[in-house]
């Protein structure tokens, strides 16, 4: 069992914590009070390499394995959620099911632009009427000969507004539908210029303000059928399988945004003075950052095993969910008490902590409710719930 970091992961940790402290944490207050996404950071992420981070190198990636992602995760959302949202939406939800799931020709048209950062990627199984509840959907894809004309809506979708290709999700047989049976949802590659495909930016959110978050609305939306992801009716089974990935990675961001608070915390704890003496020599505020301290370890420890065992080929579903649930509670205490810790600052934007409090709510919301994941650990203690392998899986690493 080994613990340390190889070279190749620190080397992607410093340069990605380099590029977030440089690039993006000097404006990020400014782009958060104007609730504005700043386009220029998908282009630097690009050139970066940071796009395609863990796609083999043949795709147009970078090659590096699935901790390296973990890695990067962290210390993006160290600076803001909103730079970790883009890489668990174009990477982790959108490119690597491409990587498992795709043809060959599907992997070259989408996966590679994708890879190097000359296309952005969205997913879309969220709607108006339906989020833990993936079934309820209401979009439909309708055959007509080699084609499919798709009709629906979804929301809550991160980069709606500014990507170029759409990972959608719709039912294909209707008989189904009406059953509830998810076999009967199949899933599809869209692009920015197909006609009757429209995106909107949602407005006025409590958090992750600096990121972008829409809705797609597709009328009479014609796709041939070569852009149907998997077969007819695997629908379920690729989203299932993204949101694997698109866990891993709000597991480990939020871990770095647990890392942000304390390390706020305890900063303001040296500088700030109360009864004569530095507020962190009073015990409740020691109890608070040892909780920080505390749960930022175990969360580490959490998404490297989920890490670990991607490059093994493992199936981690169940540590997966385990590392998101627990990531993401934690991360939302460490922010209340951050702010708690700055006091009467700690709610203004004066210092980040507020952003972090603001910011920890949705990760406890989306890529599985804490409730659903509540569920989840406790069907899998009870033995109410088994993995069984999957058609397809993510590539081991390191790739061939």
């Amino acid at each position: 069992m080994e613990f340390a970091l190889a070279d190749h992961h620190r080397m992607v940790q410093k340069m990605v914590r380099d590029f977030g402290a440089s690039e993006v944490a000097p404006h990020i207050r400014e782009l958060d009070r104007a609730q504005m996404f700043d386009r220029t950071i998908l282009q630097k992420m690009g050139a970066l390499g940071l796009l395609g981070l863990c796609v083999p190198e043949r795709y147009g990636g970078a090659g590096s394995d699935y901790i390296s992602l973990g890695l990067a995760c962290e210390e993006l959302e160290y600076v803001d959620t909103s730079l970790r949202v883009i890489l668990s939406v174009h990477l982790g939800l959108n490119s690597l099911s491409l990587l498992a799931w795709g043809t060959e020709d599907q992997r070259r048209r989408f996966l590679v632009p994708q890879a190097r950062g000359e296309k952005v990627a969205a997913y879309g199984l969220t709607e108006p009427a339906a989020g833990s509840d993936a079934v309820g959907i209401q979009a439909t894809a309708v055959r007509d000969g080699r084609n499919y004309v798709l009709h629906g809506e979804k929301t809550w979708m991160s980069l709606a507004d500014v990507a170029d290709h759409f990972l959608i999700f719709a039912w294909t047989d209707p008989a189904k539908q009406k059953q509830r049976d998810h076999a009967g949802l199949s899933a599809f590659v869209l692009t920015r210029d197909m006609k009757g495909l429209t995106t909107s930016t949602l407005h006025g959110k409590l958090g992750i303000r600096a990121g972008n978050t829409g809705s797609i609305t597709m009328d009479e939306v014609r796709v041939s059928e070569d852009h149907r992801l998997g077969q007819e009716g695997e629908g379920f089974r690729i989203a299932m399988f993204a949101l694997d990935q698109g866990r891993y990675t709000v597991a480990s961001g939020a871990t770095g945004l647990i890392r942000a608070c304390l390390d706020a915390s305890v900063r303001y704890a040296h500088e700030r003075r109360a009864f004569g003496v530095p507020i962190g020599e009073h015990q409740l505020i020691k109890e608070m950052i040892a909780r920080m301290g505390r749960d930022y370890e175990v969360s580490r420890l959490l998404y490297l095993r989920a890490g670990w065992m991607k490059n093994q080929g493992q199936r981690n579903t169940r540590e997966t969910s385990l590392a998101k649930w627990y990531a993401t509670v934690a991360s939302e205490q460490a922010a209340g008490d951050a702010v708690e810790v700055h006091g009467a600052y700690g709610y203004s934007d004066e210092y980040p902590v507020e952003r972090f409090y603001r910011n920890a709510k949705g990760a406890v919301i989306y890529e599985g409710t804490r409730e659903i994941h509540t569920l989840l650990q406790a069907d899998y203690a009870l033995g109410y719930r088994e993995d069984k392998p999957t058609r397809v899986t993510l590539p081991t690493w390191p790739f061939d």
